[in-house]
């Protein structure tokens, strides 16, 4: 019970203020997200807006309560993050002894790959969180003499909600396959209770009616919901092979946004003894689910390199089982002898200080300090707020989301080819020519890009707009 308190201490903690010590510009990925959940509207169902509402809806109330701030767009990814290392931890103590769950959640809940999806303020945090929520009611349901009717409701509830994720219609596929596959999950699930399975039926088969007629009304849901938007149907094998770079690279960065390596060597040689310790008992569905998880991620990945990133969830199983393997086979060393017991702390101590300290030392430093992947965030919504008050905001690229700083600031924001104001004009990493009528007071500039010059801001001619002076300022 201390070691879960102090996990949940330090989880809840760290979570809430990755968004001030990690990364704190925004991807491309992150911009188009906000975008989207800020044109959500009353009738977005109707309209076919569908794909990752859930994720959208809450991250355009948060937008909403917050205005556009950094950490207003990523604390949609915290809050689920919190509630997916919450359902990590509980999945796992389903399945293994108190010791194990609490040793493998440290690992997975505190690695880099975990920490960036709970900080990035897009819907890819949610390809892992229903497949995660799934599992754990599916243990509620498998691991019990006399299963809760209730949890079978809940399962079908998350399997309707879970659809409308792009790639999660093939998870729920899985979930039949693996379930028909499975002697002792068909016998669970035939002595379920008959209304509930009905009703866990009609729910399933409701929320595929409405993404037919959905589908009907915007033909192109149902290629976002089964592809990436991108998809050309050409480059499956090297979509997979660009998805696995990050996994077996240790360059630092291999393209896109993910650190690599995406776990560190100790957490992999953990991953690869738990695979060889569940291939004695490999049809039992505990061991056999998370080599099955692997080859579905090479499948989705097919689709979208970035959902690699789905590796967290059979990396978190196969972990628990090295972990489990390990204790077992030292303690079977020293059955009666309970010094040898007692003398396994500090080589544990030394092996997880060796697996956690290094991750998060690579997620603190790499996102910002590496100079490829640094590059991939903008920091130009921060240094706008803080830099500007109530000029006019001239923009090129990303008009759609700057356009929403008007709502909660006095800026007016303008695409490039307006007539400009009289006043002060800021031009966002556009133009740098001498305006007419205009002259150029200041160059904003920022520490964290190559091109540093982020934006020039003129007023009209024998004005001056704020001072000469300043860390982010240049003559």
């Amino acid at each position: 019970m201390i070691g879960y308190i102090v996990l949940g201490l330090a989880f809840v903690g760290l979570l809430f203020g990755l968004p001030l010590i990690a990364q704190t510009g925004l991807s491309e990925a992150e911009m188009d997200s906000a975008v989207i959940s800020h044109a959500l509207d009353f009738n977005a169902p109707l309209d076919g807006d569908l794909v990752d509402l859930p994720y959208h809806l809450l991250q355009k109330f948060s937008i909403a309560t917050l205005g556009l701030t950094p950490y207003a767009i990523k604390l949609p990814s915290v809050i689920i993050g919190l509630l997916l290392g919450l359902l990590l931890i509980l999945l796992l103590n389903r399945w293994f002894k108190n010791n194990v769950s609490l040793l493998a959640s440290c690992l997975v809940v505190l690695s880099t790959p975990f920490l960036f999806l709970a900080g990035s303020g897009t819907p890819l945090i949610m390809l892992v969180f229903w497949p995660t929520l799934l599992l754990w009611l599916g243990s509620k349901i498998y691991g019990e003499a006399r299963p809760q009717p209730k949890y079978s409701f809940f399962f079908a509830i998350a399997m309707l909600l879970s659809i409308f994720t792009p790639y999660m219609i093939y998870f729920a596929i899985f979930c039949v396959v693996f379930v028909a596959m499975q002697p002792h999950l068909r016998f669970i699930v035939k002595n379920l209770p008959k209304p509930m399975l009905i009703l866990a039926a009609l729910i399933i088969l409701g929320g595929a009616a409405l993404l037919i007629t959905n589908v009907v009304n915007q033909p192109g849901t149902i290629m976002e919901i089964l592809f990436a938007r991108d998809f050309d149907g050409h480059g499956v094998f090297s979509n997979i092979w660009s998805g696995l770079a990050p996994v077996f690279s240790w360059r630092g960065q291999v393209g896109g946004v993910f650190l690599a390596p995406l776990m560190s060597l100790p957490l992999f040689a953990l991953t690869l003894i738990g695979l060889f310790s569940t291939t004695k008992g490999f049809f039992a569905s505990r061991n056999s689910i998370a080599s099955l998880l692997i080859i579905f991620t090479l499948i989705i990945s097919g689709f979208n390199p970035k959902a690699i990133i789905f590796f967290i969830l059979p990396i978190t199983i196969l972990a628990a089982h090295g972990l489990k393997y390990l204790l077992e086979k030292w303690y079977g060393l020293f059955p009666e002898n309970p010094y040898a017991r007692i003398s396994a702390l500090l080589p544990l101590t030394i092996l997880f200080s060796v697996m956690i300290v290094p991750s998060l030392l690579q997620y603190l430093y790499g996102y910002r300090y590496n100079p490829q992947i640094a590059n991939e965030f903008y920091y130009d919504l921060s240094i706008i707020r803080d830099n500007l008050t109530d000029e006019v905001l001239v923009v090129d690229e990303h008009y759609d989301f700057y356009k929403i700083l008007e709502e909660s600031s006095d800026l007016t924001v303008l695409p490039s080819d307006s007539q400009y104001l009289a006043g002060s004009v800021a031009i966002l990493r556009g133009e740098t020519e001498a305006l007419e009528n205009y002259s150029l007071n200041r160059i904003i500039t920022s520490p964290m890009r190559e091109n540093s010059d982020i934006i020039y801001l003129y007023t009209v001619k024998g004005e001056q707009h704020g001072s000469d002076d300043g860390p982010n300022e240049a003559d």
